[in-house]
């Protein structure tokens, strides 16, 4: 997916934020894979997501932040 204003494709936190709220499937399936190869992601996805944990409409980043919380090696 190419992300709005931006001109790279490097997972910043800026991109990560355009595929969980525009993204289709498919930018989905990719940042899953990301994630999976890179397990510090999960972090930055948790960074992304914690300012819409009150925002009762914001079902996808809810659902991101469960995937990130699921997947994150155990303290």
């Amino acid at each position: 997916m190419r992300h709005r204003h931006l001109n790279h494709q490097r997972l910043t936190l800026a991109a990560i934020d355009d595929v969980i709220q525009r993204g289709k499937w498919q930018d989905w399936v990719d940042l899953r894979q990301a994630v999976l190869s890179d397990r510090a992601l999960l972090e930055k996805v948790t960074r992304v997501c914690r300012p819409y944990i009150r925002a009762p409409y914001a079902q996808r980043h809810h659902f991101w932040m469960h995937y990130a919380e699921a997947h994150r090696a155990p303290a």
